[in-house]
């Protein structure tokens, strides 16, 4: 919404403008981002014998996992640069451009989930696997600290654990994976977008698009 607003009045956000803020960025940018992080790991996990998502005691050495990712991605990042190009790709679900500059670095909302599902006795490989990369990262001398592990990480993680087995007895195409994903992403939105617009007046009154977090609550 605020993008959409743009510099004329920023401090004024109209529910005109919202939407056309919703409109215009609810695409590849953020819909996007489940995909590439459910490719990356089903990538990642292609050759493994992982069965269950959900059992802690899956096999999976998951640090050397991720190694082999990173020093895949050195090697790619390598090639790019010697290349002459700057156009290097970022691996999906690390780092995010508010969470970062500490010597280790946290999502607070994969923070969240993570402690919420520990409390559940919930497991998920996918996103532990995610812990192991940031930390492979840092380690291997590829990212000067260590990055977080993002929420967007979080989503493909969550979908991909309920997708896997069906995706692996073949019920399932990737194809089909880019539009739940892309479905996982949209209709969340949706909802925020019409929360906010229920939340708000639209005769003259500013819409604040910003929740405090002591006033945010989870209900699921």
């Amino acid at each position: 919404a605020v993008s959409a607003d743009g510099p004329e009045s920023p401090e004024r956000v109209q529910l005109n403008k919202a939407l056309v803020g919703f409109l215009t960025h609810t695409g590849y940018t953020h819909g996007g981002n489940g995909y590439e992080g459910i490719a990356f790991l089903i990538d990642a996990f292609r050759e493994t014998a992982l069965d269950d998502p959900s059992k802690p005691g899956h096999g999976v050495d998951l640090r050397s996992l991720a190694e082999r990712s990173v020093e895949r991605y050195a090697q790619y990042k390598a090639r790019q640069k010697h290349a002459g190009s700057l156009d290097i790709a970022k691996l999906p679900g690390v780092n995010h451009p508010v969470f970062k500059d500490r010597p280790v670095n946290h999502d607070p909302r994969e923070v969240f989930i993570a402690e919420l599902c520990g409390k559940r006795g919930e497991y998920n490989v996918f996103h532990a696997y995610y812990r192991e990369l940031v930390q492979a990262l840092f380690d291997a001398g590829v990212s000067r600290n260590v990055y977080c592990v993002n929420v967007d990480a979080v989503i493909a993680a969550l979908l991909l654990k309920m997708l896997w087995q069906p995706l692996q007895r073949g019920e399932l195409t990737e194809t089909d994976l880019e539009t739940a994903a892309f479905t996982i992403f949209l209709y969340p939105r949706m909802l925020g977008c019409a929360a906010e617009i229920d939340d708000h007046l639209n005769r003259g009154r500013n819409m604040d698009t910003r929740t405090p977090a002591s006033q945010c609550r989870f209900v699921a």
